[in-house]
């Protein structure tokens, strides 16, 4: 009896292949179409934060917005922060993007080597951070600098790591803009994208079971959810119930491959929670009201047993990738500026201006106000060296420090071999 290749003779189209494809590259005419899941302010239910997970699996197909188009604060999801509140969150989030401009300037000009900005995210670390309590470990990727911003930790010990010079808490060794800041709960960046999920996944765990009431919260932009660490953390996360919330950070391009490849086009980054038994929720993150009521619901459940969960924050990367990156040769020109969910900083403020607790004025004179603060702390963090000025460079002794917690015979022997060598030349 013969044999023939499966489908041979049959009436059937051959098998084929999906290749996502952004919507808009360079040169197209940007439109964004009307999405579905983009629901009106105030539409999204609010489940209490001991709901069963299989009781909302709605709600990743959704978005939970509170600020309307014209700045009011509408719906369940409303925080009712006070006007002082919401004040100091807008300071922050223009603190931020402040600083993001000088530090980018200063690559620019030779200074450092390499920064990355989160302009038009603000709002995902600084009204998450304002919702979380200062004893709560932040797991963050490296577009997070907010969540330092909102702790109020020093700019200047955050310019001197981005300069790598003789103030870097972390003598060097780390690239630019990845900070770690034990004090201010802020846990290290690594360039390795994705390792911190299950890091914060087991924090929260080891937290669980010392009877602690801190919880964890990590961020991962939405090409990382393709990594196996992502769904590694969310089994455990699971499994155990882990006090911790898991944020996706879903800013439409990672580096310069569109969210489709990370599986985008077929469903909601939120919708991943729904196959582990996890609550997800889809957030507009350019509204930080709606960021700060979905953050405080997720830390009452994590706080109150309940289990982990996901938060898809929707929102758009305004800039490149990096200073290493050229948008202008992946996507339209115009897209930032079309993206429907608009500028936080400018929602923000809108809402405030809307309650009579706010005006141009002021909010002008605040934005020089942190421009001053932020050129001040970079003049304080250049008098310990940047990479232009040939001064940069860590002590040659720091390249034996912090390696081991009791120095090796044969690294203390290198160690005073390089002393003696750079004491008979001079140096």
């Amino acid at each position: 009896m013969s044999t023939t290749q499966a489908g041979e003779g049959r009436n059937i189209p051959p098998l084929s292949l999906h290749v996502p494809e952004p919507r808009y590259r360079p040169g197209d005419i940007v439109s964004f179409a009307e999405d579905p899941t983009l629901a009106e302010a105030g539409a999204v239910r609010r489940p209490a934060p001991d709901a069963a997970p299989d009781t909302m699996r709605d709600l990743p197909y959704t978005l939970v917005r509170v600020l309307d188009p014209e700045g009011r604060a509408v719906g369940p999801w409303d925080p009712r922060l006070s006007p002082d509140r919401v004040r100091a969150m807008l300071r922050k989030m223009m603190l931020t993007r402040a600083y993001d401009e000088r530090m980018y300037r200063a690559q620019r000009a030779g200074k450092t080597s390499f920064y990355m900005k989160c302009t038009g995210e603000e709002a995902v670390s600084i009204a998450a951070a304002e919702a979380l309590d200062r004893g709560d470990m932040c797991f963050p990727s490296y577009r997070q600098q907010g969540l330092l911003i909102a702790r109020d930790w020093s700019l200047v010990d955050m310019m001197c790591q981005v300069y790598s010079n003789r103030g870097d808490r972390l003598k060097g060794r780390q690239l630019p803009i990845m900070y770690s800041v034990k004090e201010a709960g802020f846990f290290s960046i690594s360039g390795n994208l994705t390792t911190q999920y299950p890091q914060a996944v087991g924090w929260a765990m080891a937290s669980a079971a010392k009877g602690d009431t801190r919880i964890a919260a990590a961020w991962c932009g939405e090409g990382s959810t393709a990594e196996g660490d992502f769904h590694s953390a969310l089994t455990f996360a699971s499994v155990y119930r882990a006090p911790v919330i898991l944020n996706v950070v879903n800013n439409q391009w990672a580096i310069s491959s569109f969210q489709g490849f990370a599986g985008g086009e077929a469903t909601t980054f939120a919708a991943r929670a729904l196959g582990y038994g996890v609550a997800g929720l889809r957030v507009d993150g350019n509204d930080a009201l709606a960021v700060y009521a979905a953050t405080e619901w997720a830390a009452e459940r994590a706080r109150g047993n309940h289990g982990p969960t996901l938060i898809e924050m929707f929102t758009y990367r305004a800039e490149g990738h990096s200073t290493s990156d050229d948008p202008s040769a992946y996507r339209a020109a115009d897209e930032a500026k079309c993206f429907p969910l608009g500028d936080p900083v400018e929602r923000l403020k809108a809402h405030l201006i809307l309650l009579g607790e706010w005006d141009e004025a002021r909010h002008a004179a605040q934005a020089e106000e942190v421009a001053v603060q932020v050129r001040d702390a970079q003049r304080e963090a250049e008098k310990l060296g940047v990479l232009s000025g040939g001064d940069f460079k860590q002590d040659f002794q720091t390249m034996f420090e912090d390696v081991f917690e009791e120095m090796p015979w044969n690294l203390a022997e290198q160690r005073d071999q390089m002393n003696a060598e750079r004491k008979a030349a001079g140096i």
